[in-house]
């Protein structure tokens, strides 16, 4: 594992994308992979991964490659969000995601996360824009 993986899987364990069991397995300035177990906790009625999870999943991994371009002292947050679900993940199974960045301008980049089940079928498709926010002076 590269260091800066280990890094990234250090820094986000206590927080929000840690609570949720996101397993990081890429990460890179283009290309940024993870998955993550369907638990119960993570479910809605029916017994299947919950939307706001899997949108939650999907920000976090745009996140994170916004974060691995960002010059010293820059931010980055999520300022838009589309999420086309076509499939359903079932709890106990895993879901992965590969995101990609559509676009890096100075103010924003655009990032789009493949949601797929074990079985490579395609679960949701999120598009995301993060916003470069300057370093302060």
């Amino acid at each position: 594992m590269s260091n800066q993986l280990a890094s990234l899987k250090t820094l986000l364990e206590p927080l929000f994308p840690g609570l949720m069991g996101i397993e990081l397995l890429e990460a890179g300035p283009e290309r940024v992979s993870a998955r993550m177990l369907v638990r119960e906790d993570l479910c809605t009625t029916g017994r299947i991964l919950h939307g706001g999870a899997a949108m939650a999943f999907a920000d976090t991994l745009g996140g994170i490659g916004a974060y691995l371009k960002l010059g010293p002292g820059e931010r980055t947050t999520t300022i838009e969000s589309s999420t086309k679900f076509v499939g359903a993940a079932a709890a106990g199974t895993h879901v992965t995601g590969e995101c990609t960045s559509l676009h890096s301008g100075r103010t924003t980049t655009v990032w789009q996360t493949m949601i797929r089940l074990e079985s490579g079928r395609l679960c949701a498709v999120v598009t995301q824009t993060q916003l470069v926010l300057a370093a302060k002076p």
